[in-house]
């Protein structure tokens, strides 16, 4: 066994696993940020006409449910131990009341308003009852433009001035419905249940959508409606809102970026939305409210793009080459897309001007319009209702390639948290000690310190020795005090900056291949650079001469969609020194836990099917974890 790789004991896997009490009373706790329910105009419009509030939370902490399109009987795998509702604001609850009750009109609105809202909802019933709602919530868009700032402007502009009526009663009313849904489900200690709504700016087709959620209850949160981009589609007015509500009525925000992977280079941009430079004041103002990210999700992986790093061998994991727009676009992979690449531009924002707006830690979520937090893949019930079906996945039900066999299993948000509480998960994520995995519950904790050592891996409570000497994942870490580099730079042997990476494998799933940490840094000419380091993996005979590793295996049936654990290790964990650790360097660090392979979700419906294979998508899929970073601050 080669000294890097160490495999934990059944405590260690079964502590990762459950996530009971550790240090500090931290525990690990499993949930979905981003849930839609038939409250949302395209959830609805998609034909999700039953799936309420009750419904998601009821699914999500283990309760049979009946599916909203299908009829049939399903349930959650795994219960979650938190859950977040999150309703787009525009139109929240319109499309549901119009089908149901007809339209209602605010006492301002016009004759040929009225004329447009009475056609909509004839159109509306029509395309739900014909099963082409998509043609509908693609309609109601208006048309990009290429300039992002004059698509936001017209965006804002098309929304107020659509065919569907403006109901702010209907969505005060739904809202007030919602928040009291969460508060009866929310039991603290057992199961939370956050409030929260998706702020959906999408101008020329670039996606820029925030999901906000707040610690708040029931009767604080209807002091206030959410913020939609029918108010603003510009970023700097959703955390101005954010501000200002927070200080009005005393609770406590956050607000979760998404889909960075279709945003065509504007998420984690080098300069603001609206193309200026950023100052210290947006800087401050973003980091405040955007303290994580989505890195994976139903519409893609956006961890990285192999165009971005090409030396990544796994960087090609559930790549969506699509936009949400109504024209047909090549994709284009722009670094502003990916997390990996938004984590050097911010080392290079901070060289400029001091501080980094891209400091971040990670979560994933399934943004599934379902009402059904499915990321299991032999358990997955699509994005939209009508895509839970394999025949639909198969034929195409959309005039769009971008749904079905396409999308992702994906993902979920673990949280190291105190309690099981809406106060404690959010502060859990404010301090960024979260991570992301692709739907298994692959158990990970991850600390950078000085003078770790094998040793330390055996400590009764290992949380206590790695913070003594460092920080968890998340966290800030710079040189001691009279740590000196030396004429290089480069500190003398045994006091460069060392890791400890404790992985474990979802008791339900699959074994794991390898530990990863990948490192990205800034030289001192302002350049930005990454690489990918194999720290762990199963088996003694892997190792190749020049330090790759062979590949682990593949134990997948193709025709039982059946896999077996001979291959890959339960867990994995050891102490790991960057050989390259440059004192001087500002840079970060996260770990990559990768699966062995396992099935796909596509392959399970081709079976079914009775075909060989899902179309062109991969039969395979080594599912894993990404741990938010660790930033090294040079003195």
């Amino acid at each position: 066994m080669n000294n890097l790789t160490i495999f934990a004991s059944v405590i260690v896997v079964a502590a990762l696993a459950s996530g009971p009490a550790q240090s500090e009373d931290k525990q690990l706790l499993w949930g979905d940020t981003h849930l839609h329910t038939a409250y949302s105009f395209d959830a609805f419009a998609n034909n999700n006409l039953k799936g309420m509030p009750e419904t998601a939370y009821q699914y999500a902490s283990g309760a049979p449910v009946i599916h909203p399109y299908h009829q049939a009987r399903v349930q959650i795998g795994t219960p979650l131990d938190f859950l977040v509702v999150t309703d787009h604001a525009e139109y929240l609850g319109a499309f549901r009341h119009i089908y149901h009750e007809g339209v209602v009109f605010d006492d301002d609105i016009g004759l040929v308003d009225k004329l447009k809202a009475y056609y909509a909802a004839w159109v509306l019933r029509r395309a739900v009852d014909n099963r082409d709602a998509v043609r509908l919530f693609v309609g109601v868009l208006p048309k990009p433009e290429p300039a992002p700032e004059a698509a936001a402007r017209q965006m804002s502009e098309g929304l107020n001035r659509s065919a569907l009526p403006m109901m702010p009663s209907v969505e005060v009313d739904t809202w007030n419905s919602i928040t009291a849904t969460a508060d009866a489900y929310n039991k603290p200690g057992e199961f939370t249940a956050f409030i929260g709504w998706e702020w959906s700016s999408i101008p020329g087709g670039s996606n820029l959508h925030r999901v906000v959620m707040t610690s708040a209850d029931a009767a604080t949160a209807q002091q206030f409606v959410p913020i939609g981009t029918d108010d603003s589609p510009y970023p700097q007015d959703l955390w101005a809102w954010l501000e200002k509500t927070s200080n009005e009525v005393g609770a406590d925000f956050l607000a979760i970026p998404h889909n960075s992977n279709i945003s065509k280079g504007y998420m984690f941009d080098s300069l603001t939305f609206r193309g200026q430079e950023m100052d210290a004041d947006y800087i401050a103002t973003r980091s405040k409210w955007e303290r994580i990210a989505e890195i994976t999700q139903i519409k893609g992986d956006s961890e990285t793009h192999p165009d971005l790093s090409p030396d990544d061998e796994f960087a090609d994991f559930e790549t969506y080459p699509f936009y949400i727009q109504q024209t047909k676009t090549d994709y284009v992979a722009a670094p502003a897309d990916y997390v990996r690449s938004a984590l050097k531009t911010g080392l290079s924002i901070e060289a400029e001007k001091g501080t980094n707006p891209y400091q971040f830690g990670v979560i994933g979520s399934t943004d599934a319009h379902t009402s059904l937090s499915s990321a299991e893949e032999d358990n997955f019930h699509g994005k939209m209702a009508t895509d839970s079906i394999p025949q639909n996945k198969r034929e195409g039900w959309t005039p769009r390639s971008s749904f079905g066999w396409a999308m992702s299993a994906s993902g979920l948000a673990a949280v190291w948290a105190q309690e099981n509480t809406r106060e404690s998960i959010l502060a859990a994520m404010k301090r960024r000690e979260v991570y992301a995995t692709s739907g298994p519950r692959i158990g990970v904790r991850f600390f950078a310190g000085w003078g770790y050592s094998e040793a330390d891996l055996g400590a009764e409570d290992l949380y206590s020795q790695a913070m003594s000497a460092g920080v968890p994942m998340g966290g800030d870490i710079s040189a001691p005090d009279g740590m000196v580099p030396d004429e290089s730079g480069v500190n003398a042997p045994g006091s460069a900056l060392s890791f400890i990476v404790q992985a474990s494998r979802d008791p339900a799933t699959a074994n794991l291949d390898r530990v990863q940490i990948v490192k990205g840094w800034i030289d001192q000419q302002g350049d930005t650079h990454e690489r990918v380091f194999d720290v762990a993996w199963s088996g003694e005979d892997r190792l190749n001469s020049d330090g790759s590793l062979k590949p682990v295996g593949n134990t997948v049936d193709l025709k039982t969609a059946r896999f077996t654990n001979d291959i890959g290790a339960p867990e994995l964990m050891t102490v790991w020194q960057d050989p390259e650790f440059d004192a001087n360097q500002n840079a970060f660090y996260y770990a990559r836990v990768l699966q062995i392979p396992t099935p796909r979700h596509s392959l399970y419906d081709a079976i079914a099917l009775g075909e060989e294979h899902a179309g062109t998508q991969p039969d395979t899929i080594q599912e894993r974890a990404y741990t938010s970073a660790i930033w090294y601050h040079a003195q």
